[in-house]
């Protein structure tokens, strides 16, 4: 079908209603492949504990143990090299190919990335389900749009209600797959879109609960309800997690730079380290293998001292840094709640031992401590804070959580720490400019399906929204006195609720929502370059 400028307008015009259908189907779809890929690692979980209970004081059984883990190493790293983009969260490879900037094969990235994630639990990296499960709902998405031959703008509508779902089932958590979705992955709020991908994520959340429960992820309680007299504490600890999230980002990305060091060592030898460290540590800290859960049942339970908290902590931190450098497939969101809570167990203990704070607050400070740090880490606090009481099953912290996730933000924006996902993908795109190959075409050299795809869709047109903030470039402005990017149309401005048909003497407004149309091609240059119009004020 040809996707033409008139095809393009038409089938937008019609998008709300279509979505709803559209996102009820990709949300049981990709609700499903995500619930088996949850199911998928819990087995490898627990069959990690049991081998590392069947090795333990055999030497034999250990030399047998680190030869499987140096075959596992082998077989992801063929998988990565099969195909490049399910390397690492997977979460900056949809926020580049929803801005134009990256092409994923949805045949490739769907088997290699649920194998490859499962085999690196296996294995004990320190590695968390969310982005794998984030990826694999956006490419069930990007199927089922190509499946119907849908355009490209409709297909990045579905890859978000995919990436919503996805999160929906990794966590149980609905409104936070919505809001990350919107937050991080699409950068931008509609009606259609708000309506599509709350249907896709509520409608896999009801699947994975009907199947496996209805239990939170963390089931821990929160006895007590903190006092205001220990608000002060609140700005204290989002001070911390401030820093610590900003030490967090240096440390992921410096740990990706050494392992490039060494110029023999290639993305094979880099997972071999990776699995050799989880081996090492499988027999002497078995407890910070994997993505971490254990750690919060012994933390919130009373059962570790703060001494060995802060071990754990320093271990846990290092070792997911080796892990997520290595490239292996699979994400940093688990793993680093994790690491939120044992900071907020640190936080409170030392509270405890200095300031008088009761213990029975603790657990409060773990949970705070979780969306301060992600907070930090990612920038999307409203994600944060909704996550966190869904994970939890509590909503009496909505005031703290507020408190200590912008006093967080705040301290990481000032000391100018790039939300993690977004210099990941500058990583990636930069990789690619270094190996002389187009960001836009992202799916590899010579993929056939790549190919394909691109002969079809020729000139295919997409639409893209921006909304001008105030004191932006365009504020005040002319659409006439405005130099547009290249190869795009201006084809409609929203202000308070109503369409006008831009003409060259319509004056622009902070808070229109301006509609632009491009071909697929330009889609990353022309986004870039708005971005810099809408959001700058030079």
């Amino acid at each position: 079908m040809k996707k033409d400028t008139s095809h393009t307008l038409d089938r937008v015009r019609r998008l709300p209603v279509l979505l709803i259908g559209e996102g009820l189907l990709v949300g049981a779809a990709a609700g499903l492949v995500v619930l088996l890929y949850r199911v998928a690692l819990t087995f490898a979980g627990q069959w990690l504990k049991s081998v590392l209970a069947f090795i333990s004081g055999h030497p034999l059984r250990i030399a047998g143990w680190f030869l499987v883990l140096f075959v596992l190493a082998l077989i992801v790293g063929r998988l990565v090299k099969w195909e490049p983009m399910i390397s690492g969260s997977g979460i900056p490879q949809i926020e580049g190919e929803i801005m134009g900037k990256l092409s994923e094969n949805w045949k490739k990235v769907l088997p290699a990335k649920f194998l490859g994630g499962f085999l690196c639990i296996l294995g004990g990296l320190s590695l968390g389900r969310e982005g794998p499960s984030i990826q694999l709902g956006a490419m069930t998405g990007q199927g089922i749009s190509r499946l119907l031959d849908r355009g490209k703008t409709e297909e990045n509508h579905l890859m978000t209600c995919g990436a919503s779902a996805g999160l929906a089932a990794a966590f149980h958590a609905p409104l936070a797959g919505m809001m990350f979705s919107l937050e991080e992955i699409h950068k931008g709020f509609s009606t259609s879109i708000l309506i599509s991908v709350m249907t896709a994520s509520v409608t896999a959340d009801y699947i994975c609960s009907h199947i496996i429960g209805l239990d939170p992820v963390f089931q821990f309680r929160l006895e007590h309800v903190l006092p205001q007299n220990y608000y002060w504490l609140l700005v204290i600890l989002g001070i911390i997690l401030g820093v610590m999230g900003a030490l967090y980002n240096k440390g992921m990305l410096a740990a990706q730079d050494l392992y490039k060091k060494p110029k023999f060592l290639t993305g094979t030898g880099r997972l071999v380290i990776a699995f050799m460290t989880a081996g090492g540590l499988g027999l002497v800290m078995p407890s910070v293998l994997g993505s971490g859960n254990d750690l919060i049942v012994s933390l919130t339970g009373g059962e570790m001292l703060l001494g060995g908290l802060i071990v754990t902590f320093v271990v846990k931190f290092l070792f997911s840094a080796v892990s997520f450098g290595s490239g292996a497939p699979g994400g940093i969101f688990f793993p680093l709640l994790i690491l939120g809570a044992l900071i907020g167990g640190i936080f409170s203990m030392t509270g405890t031992a200095l300031f008088g704070l009761d213990p029975v607050y603790m657990n409060n400070f773990v949970l705070l401590s979780m969306a301060g740090f992600f907070t930090a880490i990612v920038r999307a606090p409203i994600t944060g804070i909704i996550l966190l009481f869904e994970m939890s099953g509590s909503v009496s912290q909505m005031l703290s959580l507020a408190i200590v996730s912008v006093a967080a933000y705040i301290t990481a924006h000032l000391l100018k720490s790039e939300p993690i996902y977004e210099s990941l993908l500058g990583r990636i795109l930069s990789g690619k400019k270094e190996d002389g190959r187009d960001g836009g075409a992202a799916d590899g050299s010579g993929d056939e399906e790549g190919a394909r795809r691109e002969n079809v869709t020729g000139r295919e047109k997409v639409l893209s929204e921006f909304v001008i903030m105030s004191g932006s470039v365009l504020e005040g402005k002319k659409v006439s006195d405005i130099t547009w990017p290249k190869n795009c149309l201006l084809v409609a401005v929203e202000r308070d609720g109503k369409e006008l048909i831009p003409r060259g003497r319509t004056g622009l407004m902070a808070g229109d929502k301006l509609t632009v149309i491009t071909d697929v091609r330009d889609a990353g240059y022309v986004h870039d370059k708005l971005e810099n119009l809408c959001y700058t004020s030079f």
